[in-house]
């Protein structure tokens, strides 16, 4: 058999959702025979990958990882806690958190870069993992923040090991004062974006579809108490004040003494690091968010299995 081609490759990943190198391995085992190389797979259970990339995986781990001006947050799915709390997996997130940021946050070339001691990229180790565990696995996002000068400090909430956990926020504070005293601070802002949830860093952020939904509910709203349109109108904008106030960090009231906004901390703390402070930007990473979890209905199961 002549040289394995790259189509080869590609089709036998394809039938079995094992990784490129082991496809490759596999055909160069079996002299290219397609089926003989999806047996040789199967016989190492590389191929039952492909069994299980079907499973909602709405479950995993969250990783954050800092280095000075830069932080990287990652999340990877499974689907149940179980492997979540699975020594090995959370040390290949730990691990992808890391790639993650030498690669300035980007999802692609992530799972494209080398895990290291395998000769496997990130995307063939965790093709890897799923056949060894024994779930299916997803590599969801990751994203990177970075600040010329000042820091990127990053917080886990309950964390199940350092750095893991099911929320992660990242948050970037631009300034040239005490790294110290930006760590500590960045790391209570981090706390209160866990906690408040913001959607946008500012006002100008606010996603117009969102705001502009949100506006029109609130004008029905103030149509239904019967007042003329010119107080409608003021209503309809104090009440998007109040919306702001929910979603927007800058404009958020600081969970941590209740009472400040924090764009006001923030300013503030020009006096106790030495130099005028700006939020630059924050991550909010909650496991799962968005995921549609499958619903199982047992008795339809047992009912299907029985007519089966």
């Amino acid at each position: 058999m002549g040289q394995i081609s790259a189509s080869m490759v590609k089709d036998l990943r394809e039938k079995t959702g094992a990784g490129m190198m082991d496809c490759k391995k596999a055909l160069a085992e079996t002299d290219g025979d397609m089926e003989a190389a999806v047996d040789w797979l199967r016989k190492k259970g590389l191929a039952a990958a492909a069994k299980k990339s079907g499973r909602v995986a709405s479950d995993g781990l969250v990783a954050v990882v800092t280095e000075g001006t830069s932080g990287a947050a990652v999340e990877i799915n499974a689907e149940t806690d179980f492997v979540a709390r699975n020594e090995s997996f959370q040390g290949f997130v730990s691990e992808v958190a890391k790639i993650a940021l030498a690669h300035g946050g980007d999802a692609a070339q992530t799972q494209a870069a080398a895990y290291p001691g395998t000769g496997r990229t990130v995307e063939e180790q965790l093709t890897h993992n799923i056949a060894t565990i024994g779930e299916n696995m997803s590599f969801r996002r990751s994203v990177a923040l970075t600040v010329e000068n000042g820091i990127v400090a990053g917080y886990v909430h309950s964390a199940t090991a350092p750095g893991l956990g099911k929320i992660g926020v990242l948050v970037a504070l631009e300034s040239t004062g005490d790294t110290a005293k930006l760590e500590a601070l960045g790391k209570q802002i981090a706390m209160h974006v866990a906690a408040a949830r913001p959607e946008a860093l500012k006002v100008e952020d606010v996603d117009s579809s969102n705001l502009e939904r949100e506006r029109a509910v609130l004008v029905e709203q103030a149509k239904a108490s019967g007042k003329p349109d010119n107080i409608i109108e003021k209503m309809v904008e104090g009440r998007i004040r109040k919306y702001y106030e929910e979603v927007v960090l800058l404009e958020q009231v600081y969970v941590i003494d209740g009472e400040t906004r924090v764009k006001k901390i923030v300013e503030d703390a020009a006096k106790d690091v030495g130099a005028p402070v700006t939020l630059a930007g924050f991550v909010r990473y909650e496991l799962g968010e968005g995921i549609a979890k499958k619903e199982e209905d047992f008795a339809a199961e047992v009912a299907a299995a029985m007519k089966s």
